[in-house]
């Protein structure tokens, strides 16, 4: 039987975002596991949030990622045009409320601007080099981006492509079947 030992890694999916010159894109897989078993290979990870000036990506379980996009949401209408400040509040509702504490999912959230990985935790983190990585194959994704950021010719989306095509190499949680959304 297959199990995973560290309880605070998310299993069965990658989320890339990198930011370069001014742009940046976001990109997800499409694989839905099951523990070893692939359920479904091209779910949409993936969303255009606020009035398409938002974008965020999900690794953990779906059901509660949809929640904390509706939350998010919620908290970009109370917040308009403060995607800081709307993640700050909607962290620590997820870190204090009863009910969303018990959700499991990780959030990249970008715009224009800024790039932000959420946790449970109430971590609100901004990646000091506009590259952030979150899921199984998060740390191959974000190692390849890394590497890659420093090519000149090289735009956001065929940074994040090619690294997402890496990490589906290396992780048995992520495919190739990858949807990228920049800004």
């Amino acid at each position: 039987m297959f199990s995973h030992k560290d309880p605070f890694q998310l299993y069965g999916t990658t989320i890339l975002s990198v930011r370069k010159n001014g742009k940046v894109a976001i990109a997800g897989d499409g694989q839905v596991s099951f523990g070893a078993t692939v359920l479904k290979s091209n779910a949409k990870k993936i969303r255009k949030l606020g009035n398409g000036g938002i974008v965020a990506g999900f690794a953990g379980a779906t059901a509660d990622a949809f929640t904390l996009f509706e939350r998010l949401e919620a908290k970009l209408e109370q917040y308009p045009n403060q995607l800081m400040r709307a993640c700050v509040e909607l962290a620590k509702d997820w870190r204090t409320d009863k009910y969303l504490r018990r959700l499991e999912a990780m959030l990249i959230v970008v715009d224009k601007n800024i790039s932000l990985v959420l946790t449970g935790n109430g971590d609100v983190l901004e990646p000091e080099d506009g590259i952030a990585g979150i899921g199984s194959g998060g740390n191959y994704a974000l190692a390849a981006a890394r590497a890659l950021a420093s090519v000149n010719d090289l735009s956001v989306e065929e940074i994040v492509k090619r690294s997402m095509k890496i990490a589906a190499e290396l992780c048995i949680y992520t495919n190739n079947n990858v949807l990228v959304e920049s800004l």
